[in-house]
């Protein structure tokens, strides 16, 4: 059994966030915000999950996948949530730099691209 590494422990926390924040916020009322920040809360809490019980590498690429939608979807459909833009682009960018630290932490050993076998960390 391998120990749990922090960053799949900190994008469950992000995941987290994102999925309450439309309520800490006050964006519940503005449609594309809120569910950008439902949807992708719950994919990031549920590939998180998936790394921390079975871990694979594909789950990193989905996640980072997941951020750069964080990062230019205020860009795409603006709202005026200026708080909803902010805690989009900032969730966003952290999520994007803790799956590329998560893949590129991989062990040497293993041939990266093994991230669609599944057989991951």
């Amino acid at each position: 059994m391998r120990a749990t590494r922090w960053q799949d422990w900190l994008m469950l926390a992000l995941g987290v966030w994102l999925f309450v924040s439309p309520l800490f916020l006050g964006y519940t009322d503005i449609p594309q915000a809120a569910w950008t920040a439902y949807v992708v809360g719950l994919g990031l809490i549920a590939f998180s999950i998936v790394a921390i019980v079975k871990p694979a590498l594909w789950g990193e690429w989905i996640n980072l996948v997941l951020g750069v939608w964080l990062i230019i979807a205020p860009f795409i459909m603006p709202h005026e949530s200026a708080a909803a833009h902010w805690n989009h682009l900032i969730v966003g960018i952290l999520v994007v730099a803790d799956a590329l630290l998560a893949v590129w932490m991989q062990p040497a050993q293993q041939p990266r691209h093994w991230f669609l076998s599944g057989r991951g960390r």
